[in-house]
């Protein structure tokens, strides 16, 4: 499967062993579906620097010392509902009780699993997480605001990353932080202010590896879904996940029942899905 968006090109292989591979030029697209498919590559390699060297990406450390912020985002993908990024501090108190919890990537849950998995954390990690959630108004003014300084997505997910890193050195300091690769490392650290300018910041694909971004991916996903639910609840109609299929009928029974300007409320307005509600 090739994706393109000119002038970078990446291309992802499924073997008929179950091998999946990525490669490509280092860019803003790599990144992105590095991060997407992050959970489903044992190893990365073979990115080409932008002088045509390959080298391979650097592993990441076994083991990240105590203490650390771990950070992650949900319903980037998703059409309905808000986009959440969390962030967890996990010193040798939260770990000792988050370790018999069984911690994963999200993407390995189901929705009732990561509920009733999130609600342990938030008990175990009293006063040491931080749920950022960015309606749906919010999301398309910010993303606005940030497409208008020539800006991208990449810039709003580093936005809110950094507002979780900082409101959890509010209450602890911390000497560094580690989050899922989606850009340079350069968009979140621009983002940061006060106590967040000395972290020691680490984007890593795969960071869900690591307990506080995996607690961190699983709070998220719940916030998210719980926001999405209530949303469904007031505009009594079910708000599918995903970004295409039942999402463009839904959209379309939204819009015929309280008019296009219910998406500004329910949906992120620049996914491609408007266009085709739109029509």
């Amino acid at each position: 499967m090739v994706f393109k968006d000119k002038p970078e090109k990446v291309v992802v292989r499924q073997y008929t062993k179950g091998t999946l591979t990525i490669q490509g030029k280092r860019g803003m697209l790599l990144p992105i579906l590095a991060h997407a498919l992050g959970p489903y590559i044992p190893e990365i390699r073979g990115i080409e620097e932008a002088g045509g060297i390959k080298t391979p990406v650097s592993e990441a450390p076994e083991e990240i010392p105590l203490p650390y912020i771990g950070t992650d985002e949900s319903g980037k993908g998703d059409y309905f509902g808000p986009m959440v990024v969390a962030g967890v501090l996990l010193d040798e108190t939260a770990k000792h009780r988050l370790e018999p919890i069984g911690i994963k990537d999200s993407k390995q849950l189901t929705d009732r699993q990561c509920r009733d998995i999130a609600e342990q954390i938030r008990k175990a990690c009293a006063r040491r997480y931080c749920e950022v959630v960015i309606p749906p108004e919010r999301y398309n003014s910010l993303y606005a605001e940030f497409v208008r300084e020539g800006k991208n997505l990449n810039h709003l997910l580093a936005w809110g990353h950094a507002r979780a890193i900082e409101t959890l050195l509010e209450e602890t300091e911390c000497p560094r932080a580690v989050a899922d690769q989606f850009g340079a490392e350069s968009y979140i650290k621009s983002r940061l202010m006060g106590r967040g300018k000395t972290i020691r910041l680490t984007q890593l694909h795969r960071g869900e590896r690591y307990m506080a971004v995996a607690a961190a991916s699983i709070l998220a996903r719940d916030r998210f879904l719980e926001y999405l639910s209530r949303l469904s609840e007031t505009f009594s109609e079910p708000l599918p996940k995903g970004a295409a299929g039942t999402v463009i009928e839904t959209g379309n029974r939204l819009v015929q029942k309280h008019g296009e300007q219910v998406l500004t409320r329910v949906a992120k307005l620049h996914h491609k899905t408007t266009e085709k509600i739109r029509g």
